[in-house]
């Protein structure tokens, strides 16, 4: 198992509009455009006090090592659910359908002084023989690109 924590970081803004942002289909996809997802389907429904935010993507494979392009093949699925308790807390669960392995964590929004941070947590297992550990590191450097552009994506949002 590999850890993965990531500081996003919000110059000038405020937690509720962070939280709308994330809650905000139409923000996920561009920030799905600005990472060459080739499809998607997103969905954002209430629940409790919070919202669940369910997002589906098939990403190309393309770049990918041979020894995990064999696993996964050309296009891969990544089903995200977000579920918010709050505002400010969610848990994330990240799967790729038949493939082995999962992501699991938490998501925290807090106000830093004038900025917001979102902070991501996750634990990434991979069940494969001899290669897990790797797959493992690819999916953190994988994540760690996706939340940068996400990151990028937010600010011009927040920006206007």
């Amino acid at each position: 198992m590999k850890k993965l924590s990531y500081e996003l970081t919000y110059p000038g803004a405020t937690v509720d509009q962070v939280a709308q942002m994330l809650g905000d289909p139409a923000f996920r996809q561009e920030v799905f455009d600005a990472q060459h997802v080739l499809r998607s389907k997103i969905n954002v429904f209430p629940q409790g006090d919070g919202k669940v935010v369910e997002m589906e993507q098939v990403q190309a494979t393309k770049g990918v090592p041979g020894f995990a392009r064999k696993l996964v093949g050309d296009e891969t699925t990544i089903v995200t659910t977000e579920t918010w308790s709050s505002a400010t807390d969610a848990d994330l669960a990240i799967a790729i359908p038949g493939k082995p392995g999962k992501m699991q964590g938490t998501i925290r929004v807090a106000q830093v002084g004038a900025d917001v941070v979102e902070t991501v947590d996750l634990a990434i297992t991979v069940s494969v023989p001899l290669v897990g550990g790797k797959i493992e590191g690819l999916l953190v450097d994988l994540m760690t690109a996706g939340l940068k552009k996400e990151n990028e994506t937010g600010r011009k949002w927040l920006a206007g």
